[in-house]
């Protein structure tokens, strides 16, 4: 069984960090119902759920992915790189704990992970204005155990390089090129987003789906004609956060 952890929206949401884009306000129950599509549709997808409750004084705590990632060996728990999101991982901490043993990330390394793509045995880590080079040297001693090779990745313009990029299968990435060094990423096959819409490199392959917003049909008809099958939710006031559909779930 695959297991997905989210995290219900914090009622100060519109409180929200925001980085690369203008900020507007946000519809909380309309981000509400948006969210639940995003649950039901890993429910969809096989997934039992893990529905963590809303933190009230934490208002980018829906955003799970930033707090961890996840290994078959291990689970790292992060240290985000906004100062308001560090007290997330705690609640993380208690939920993965059955799941895996724990390896921390510390001060004063920072890491989000968005930041974090895992293909394979390959980690790479964005540096971005969340994520530094102290973090990407503390989780290759951490994982070299394990077999890892943890490596630093260039990228401009965008949050984080899960903005830039994301494993579609594990031969194909969906990229963005325009926004991240692609030298590291030559040995895999690559669906380029549509050019009008440049955050379209975020999905989420979970069981025989994907999970994709509806924002970006151009980027979704590429993805389907290459055979893949596309789960449609509309995340447009979680975007508003810089929010996507990789961040708002931890999949094991």
């Amino acid at each position: 069984m695959t297991i997905a952890i989210t995290r219900k929206i914090s009622p100060r949401f519109n409180e929200c960090e925001v980085t690369h884009i203008e900020r507007t306000p946000i519809d909380l129950d309309v981000a509400r119902a948006q969210h639940e599509e995003y649950v039901n549709a890993l429910a969809s997808l096989g997934c039992q759920v893990i529905e963590l409750p809303e933190e009230p004084d934490l208002p980018d705590s829906v955003f799970v992915e930033d707090t961890a990632f996840i290994l078959p060996e291990v689970a790292v728990i992060t240290r985000p790189g906004a100062d308001s999101r560090k007290p997330e991982t705690e609640s993380i901490i208690r939920a993965l704990s059955p799941h895996r043993p724990l390896v921390h990330v510390t001060e004063p390394g920072t890491v989000d992970g968005g930041d974090v793509l895992v293909l394979g045995k390959n980690i790479y880590i964005g540096i971005s204005t969340r994520s530094n080079d102290s973090a990407v040297r503390q989780l290759q001693e951490l994982l070299a155990k394990y077999g890892y090779e943890v490596t630093a990745v260039e990228m401009h313009d965008c949050l984080h390089l899960k903005t830039a990029l994301t494993k579609v299968d594990d031969k194909t990435l969906l990229i963005n090129p325009n926004w991240v060094d692609t030298s590291h990423f030559k040995g895999f096959d690559w669906i380029e987003v549509d050019p009008s819409e440049p955050f379209a490199a975020n999905c989420l392959p979970v069981g025989d789906g994907i999970i994709f917003p509806t924002a970006f049909p151009k980027t979704r008809q590429k993805l389907e004609q290459k055979g893949y099958k596309i789960q449609a939710v509309n995340v447009a006031e979680l975007a508003k956060a810089e929010g996507a559909v990789t961040c708002c779930s931890l999949v094991l």
